[in-house]
């Protein structure tokens, strides 16, 4: 007889195996297990989790427990290409139906559908009207129903897509069948509303911290800006960056002159022809291009979780939209950082649209939150603590140790009465009618149409500011407003005043002390600063052999046509760039690798590891994960490899090679693909040189073609040389003849 518990028991075990084997993970995440087992009771879940937190896995892993398929609806095309390679790549039988497929390719899908093949369907919210759809679904047994980004369906999100609210009769549709809602932006009034228009009132609901350790966040006066993205950029090292643009037209010239100072970058805006967006984000995600030059307005959608830079260039709309927008950076767990660049100025420029808004609720709503992302920029506190409470999330910590206001030096004073004195004199005699860009022209002597016209240029105070640069005065009168010098008047059109402590150092001329140079203090957190928790999850890895990895991972992904995260994550190359495991056991405790990748990557990795160790005088580092029982295999110095592989796969095709089977006998014998069998033969020859391979050699002809690609391309790399070569020569062929070159 089985009890409760021990059906409890049978199924966390069940959930821990398919979590290895399928994600190459040892543990779960916090909630996950919970959310999960939710909807195995087929109970509702409403998920808030942070980007990066995991969410896709909580019905991911569950579809695979089901008996039916998982319905996924998704409002990101790119994020549902994305998920279904990862999904396909980890074993699991995943496809999508959205408006970039064909119509036979649809019917494939279909197929696949009805045949009971796919676990997960992935859909976008366009597509549920459709009869034809409804069809489908009426022939399908849905077990489960996850709807990612679920605050698209509230008006009080910053997101709204009415096609989501097409859901309810989805819902009803399926009364019976468990609804996850998630999202990783929703305030406590758009989580009541997501809650209401689904019908979830008897949902769990699952609230993780919006708490993202990996990231630090920097407002940075936007004072040569462009100057300080580059040097950021560069120090990335060719590293993934999505930098956001107020305008469609800023996104082109900034790409375009990212491009000119030497740096890779395409512009992505909603303007762009939809096949040539198609082709930028692909490139992006596959590591061909570093930079994404990207407007606020136009949401990505990437799955991209090596993101090491997000940098906004101007004002977020939203705190909702800056925090989901920072969000694409280190989806995976590793420190990444978060720059704003602010100047007062670029309020004025989302002002002007929010005029523009018609109705008076939605224009005083958009007004309320610009004014949020402005007091975010000026704020003294904690940038965290600030996002974390805007979600109802409390943060007691007064420091984070991993933004701008938390880890910069004392700022060190100077004595800045005179220009104070300047400013407080130029804004009293101006008539206090005007905003700071105003007064600071008549202090510069400027002589601009509207300054003559109303007599400014005839004042004590016209010029006397000439020697002063436009940032450095600009700078001053933020900071004496922030002192409480000057005071902003509230309406349409603010401008500034001198407030009662201001006018009293003014006639009394007290002294007035400002920072040296904001400049210098404000600068990002640096790596060597931050906090161990904003490390998480990073080692001090190789830096060679992990350039050696990342170079290996993307020749795969080109081989296979999708992004290389897809083979391995950064975090697991890492891990193998910091333990060097020399055998299958140990690299199979790598973080990310499962059962599957290690069938299918885990000698050609192992062979990179094994080689640069030796060069290099490495030894294998135990990992923690790893079981307490060891082989001669996993010894540090490498010997002895071979025993412990033993009856392994890449044994039983050595067999077949010595009974002189062709690459494609071996294939078809194995059912693995050519590409498979290459990297076992390379494994092999890494142990053993005199295997007798000569009987798989490709033609003299073919030989020489490839020898010359290489040669004129420069390295060992086959992306390149299979570019050079065309379609006439795969990536399997080119792989093999690399063996005898």
């Amino acid at each position: 007889m089985v009890t409760c518990a021990n059906f409890r028991i049978q199924r966390t075990n069940r959930m821990k195996q398919l979590l290895k084997t399928h994600f190459g993970y040892d543990a779960f995440r916090p909630l996950q297990e919970d959310i999960m087992n939710t909807v195995l009771g087929q109970k509702d879940a409403l998920v808030l989790m942070p980007t990066g937190g995991g969410k896709s896995l909580c019905f991911q892993l569950p579809a695979l427990m089901f008996p039916g398929i998982t319905l996924v609806i998704s409002p990101l095309i790119a994020l549902m290409k994305d998920q279904v390679d990862s999904l396909t790549a980890n074993g699991i039988s995943a496809a999508f139906i959205n408006s970039t497929l064909t119509d036979d390719e649809m019917s494939s899908v279909e197929f696949r559908a009805l045949s009971g093949e796919l676990k997960i369907l992935y859909v976008a919210p366009e597509r549920l009207p459709s009869p034809a759809f409804r069809r489908l679904l009426e022939q399908l047994t849905v077990s489960l129903i996850a709807i990612d980004e679920a605050h698209c369906i509230s008006e009080w999100g910053h997101d709204f897509r009415p096609d989501y609210r097409n859901l309810k009769d989805l819902r009803s549709a399926f009364p019976s069948v468990p609804v996850m809602a998630l999202t990783a932006t929703a305030t406590p009034r758009v989580r009541d509303d997501i809650v209401k228009q689904l019908s979830m009132q008897e949902a769990s609901v699952f609230l993780s911290s919006f708490n993202r350790p990996n990231l630090s966040y920097s407002v940075v006066p936007k004072s040569n800006s462009f100057g300080q993205l580059v040097e950021r950029l560069r120090k990335l090292n060719d590293q993934p960056a999505i930098v956001y643009c107020f305008s469609r037209k800023d996104t082109e010239s900034l790409a375009a002159d990212l491009t000119h100072a030497g740096i890779r970058a395409l512009p992505y805006h909603a303007g762009l022809e939809r096949d040539l967006r198609r082709k930028t984000q692909e490139r992006f995600i596959r590591d061909e291009v570093p930079v994404i030059v990207a407007t606020i307005a136009f949401g990505m959608g990437i799955d991209k979780p090596d993101v090491r830079l997000v940098a906004h260039m101007d004002l977020p709309k939203t705190i909702e939209g800056y925090y989901q927008e920072t969000g694409r950076a280190g989806r995976d767990g590793l420190p990444s950082e978060c720059v704003l660049f602010y100047t007062y100025g670029d309020k004025r420029k989302q002002e002007f649209f929010i005029a523009q808004i018609a109705d008076e609720d939605e224009r005083e709503l958009a007004q309320t939150k610009l004014n949020q992302v402005v007091s975010y920029c000026e704020s003294d506190t904690c940038r965290r603590q600030t996002l974390l409470r805007y979600f109802g999330e409390p943060w007691d910590d007064s420091k984070c140790d991993a933004c701008d206001n938390c880890v910069q030096a004392p700022v060190e004073l100077r004595d800045a009465t005179e220009i104070s004195q300047k400013i407080l004199s130029a804004v009293l005699r101006t008539g206090e009618a005007f905003g700071a860009a105003y007064v600071i022209d008549v202090l510069r002597g400027s002589r601009k149409e509207r300054i003559v016209e109303n007599h400014h240029d005839d004042l004590p105070v016209h010029g006397i500011g000439r020697d002063v640069s436009v940032d450095s005065l600009r700078e001053c009168f933020r900071l004496l407003q922030k002192k409480g010098y000057l005071e902003k008047t509230e309406g349409d059109y603010p401008t500034l005043r001198v407030s009662r402590m201001g006018k009293a150092a003014l006639s009394a001329r007290e002294p007035i002390e400002l920072p040296v140079s904001i400049t210098t203090t404000t600068a990002a957190p640096s790596r060597s600063s931050r906090s161990s928790s904003a490390a998480a999850g990073s080692v001090p890895y190789d830096a060679g052999l992990f350039e050696i990895l990342r170079r290996e991972r993307k020749s795969i992904a080109d081989e296979r046509h999708v992004p290389p995260f897809v083979i391995f994550g950064d975090k697991t190359l890492q891990e193998m760039a910091y333990y060097f495991p020399r055998s299958t056991d140990s690299l199979s405790s790598v973080f990310g690798v499962g059962a599957k990748k290690l069938e299918e990557f885990g000698e050609t990795f192992l062979a990179l590891i094994r080689e640069y160790a030796e060069a290099n005088d490495r030894s294998e580092r135990r990992h923690p994960k790893a079981g307490e029982e060891r082989t001669t295999g996993s010894s540090s110095d490498g010997s002895a490899t071979v025993e412990r592989r033993g009856g392994s796969t890449v044994l039983k095709t050595k067999e077949l090679i010595e009974n002189k089977l062709t690459l494609a006998q071996i294939a078809e014998s194995r059912g693995l693909s050519e590409g498979t069998v290459v990297t076992h033969i390379a494994a092999l020859l890494a142990e053993d040189d005199s295997l007798d391979i000569e009987h798989l050699r490709p033609s003299d002809d073919r030989m020489c073609a490839i020898s010359d690609a290489f040669e004129k391309t420069g390295g060992a790399f086959l992306s390149p040389v299979k570019t050079l070569l065309g379609d006439d020569y795969s990536y399997d062929e080119i792989k093999l003849a690399r063996l005898f070159l």
